[in-house]
């Protein structure tokens, strides 16, 4: 039996699809999240031991103008799959933001915060978290922040190629969360999804986010440092750098419970950086 990952072209289930042996990646081709009886039907038809949704609709800006398709992507195909799973009594395991959180005050978000997101995806991934609960099944939302990896479009990418053409270049400075790469969130959602198998009862709600906090400018310096590209940042506030979607102040995640509950510690994405140069210089 196999475990079924929606998302195959994204940061996290290209990470998935390396675990090996064991994984089938669906991708738009194969599952059309604006349908998702046929999500739910994909399911049915490879019977997998576990499900992990990976895919989402994540430009965040270009949802303030599609409202509806992103609430059919981020809510209503994660539901739809949820409820499948449920039926067949299998582990669900969705991928969900810090985005669904209104970025007050300066605390780490727990997850029995309130939620109260600020933009069209925020508001749309926390429908789909209710949705996935309500389903009844065993479950783990997996609430991540700031992913980047050698795949796709990311902050680490879009910095090194800015940082090849500029000498200078101006950063949010206000904006606080913790970057995660990609292949530790897909390391964790595999443990995830295996341990739920067995234990069923430590269905929930968990941050899994990298260690330390740091405002983007703070990442953008450290890329730079790796990357050994001499580029002078100017830190700027939030309301200098407007965008058609507001962004969380305070992205910063909990993360204690995942490690009580699966023994999953914060990854140090200061570690990671010098393989992933490496991997995007081959």
């Amino acid at each position: 039996m196999t475990i079924l990952v929606f998302g195959k072209t994204g940061q996290v289930g290209m990470e998935l699809a390396k675990l090996g042996a064991g994984i089938t990646s669906l991708g738009r081709e194969e599952a059309d999240l604006t349908d998702p009886a046929s999500c739910a039907a994909q399911i049915q038809n490879y019977r997998p031991r576990a499900v992990i949704n990976a895919a989402a609709y994540t430009a965040v800006d270009k949802a303030e103008d599609e409202p509806e398709r992103t609430h059919v992507i981020n809510a209503d195909a994660p539901a739809a799959m949820a409820r499948e799973a449920a039926a067949q009594a299998i582990p669900f395991v969705h991928i969900s933001t810090d985005y669904v959180f209104d970025g007050s005050g300066d605390k780490p978000w727990q997850e029995t915060d309130e939620t109260g997101a600020l933009n069209t995806y925020g508001r749309t991934k926390a429908a789909g978290e209710a949705a996935i609960r309500e389903a009844g099944g065993r479950y783990a939302i997996l609430r991540t922040s700031w992913v980047y990896s050698e795949h796709g479009s990311n902050f680490l990418k879009t910095m090194l190629r800015l940082g090849g053409e500029r000498d200078a270049l101006s950063i949010v400075g206000d904006q606080i969360g913790g970057p995660t790469p990609a292949r530790k969130i897909a390391e964790t959602c595999f443990k995830i999804a295996n341990v739920l198998r067995a234990s069923p009862e430590r269905s929930g709600t968990y941050h899994f986010s990298g260690t330390p906090n740091v405002s983007w400018a703070e990442f953008a310096e450290a890329i730079f440092s790796a990357a050994k590209l001499e580029v002078a940042i100017t830190r700027i506030p939030t309301s200098d750098f407007p965008t058609p979607a507001a962004r969380p102040k305070n992205s910063r995640l909990d993360c204690r419970s995942l490690k009580t509950v699966f023994g999953i510690e914060q990854p140090d994405w200061r570690a990671s950086l010098p393989e992933l140069l490496d991997s995007l210089s081959d």
